[in-house]
């Protein structure tokens, strides 16, 4: 049983693993690494057990060693939120802050925060992982998961704070708009080459100021489900597409790409953090939630 185990011993593997190694661990801890490295090998051996599989090279966590990591830290995190909230108003925030984010996310809105963040707080240690894919947040224990999402999204019991609410835009660059008809209305796109995120090529729909609703569907010249890409063809010329304006203010300001419709918007996207209940009450995970979103009302 557990109870059974040196919980210093518990303690010490999560630490290894969130440092990904021992000598990190050790580091972290001020501790020698093979005292780190001894006390999680007694501790597979009281539980009969893999929990890493580790060589000069490499150090990975076995099957075993994932599900037991998963409880384990979460009794860390307890203890953590016991021990940060008695010294949070004499310490600086410590400890591990796990997050997840989409590429887009990750380039357009957490490049520059992050950073800042990691100077202001030195004894943070921020872990990012960014994916494309969808996150479970409890089951892949990360502390705040970022998504961008155009409906609200569904109550799932965790706590949803809002970092950004924008307008999607249609732009293109000079080059292409001085080789073209003039573009006045959505509907002028129809004569317009358009550069698709959505591999289903869905028409494009548009609200103006005044509430006036259009859809349209511009010639597909070209389709990738990525904006980096899109935004490097629409820079180059090929075609006018859609984008966040956060994703393209840069090149709005220096010039190579212009929003060719100003008056109308092609939807909104909402950028949202997410956290556990639990886990949000631990001081340097509501630091850095906190510090996301005053960062973004800027």
């Amino acid at each position: 049983m557990l109870l059974r185990q040196n919980l210093n011993d518990v303690f010490l593997f999560v630490v290894a693993v969130e440092y990904q190694g021992f000598s990190a661990a050790a580091k972290q801890l001020n501790l020698p690494k093979s005292t780190i490295s001894k006390r999680v090998a007694a501790l597979e051996n009281k539980l009969g057990l893999t929990l890493i599989h580790r060589s000069s090279r490499s150090f990975v966590l076995s099957e075993a060693g994932k599900l037991f990591y998963q409880h384990a830290k979460n009794a860390v995190d307890e203890f953590r939120y016991a021990e940060e909230s008695l010294l949070m108003q004499q310490q600086e925030p410590s400890g591990v802050v796990r997050l997840s984010a989409s590429v887009p996310v990750a380039q357009y809105i957490l490049s520059d925060c992050l950073p800042e963040l990691a100077e202001r707080h030195p004894k943070l240690l921020i872990q990012l992982e960014i994916t494309d894919r969808y996150v479970d947040v409890m089951s892949e224990n990360f502390d705040i998961v970022i998504r961008s999402h155009f409906q609200p999204l569904p109550d799932s019991g965790l706590i949803q704070r809002v970092l950004t609410n924008e307008k999607i835009i249609a732009v293109a660059s000079p080059a292409y708009l001085q080789k073209t008809l003039a573009i006045n209305t959505p509907n002028d796109l129809v004569s317009h080459d358009g550069l698709w995120a959505d591999m289903q090529m869905a028409p494009w729909h548009f609200q103006h100021m005044t509430g006036e609703k259009v859809m349209v569907q511009p010639n597909i010249r070209f389709i990738a489900n990525e904006s980096e890409v899109l935004k490097g063809a629409a820079r180059r010329g090929i075609g006018i597409t859609l984008l966040p304006e956060t994703f393209c203010t840069h090149e709005l300001k220096n010039g190579s790409l212009v929003n060719v419709l100003p008056e109308w918007s092609a939807g909104r996207v909402t950028t949202s953090l997410l956290m556990l209940t639990r886990r949000g009450l631990l001081p340097s995970v509501n630091i850095t939630a906190d510090f996301l979103v005053e960062k973004m009302k800027k």
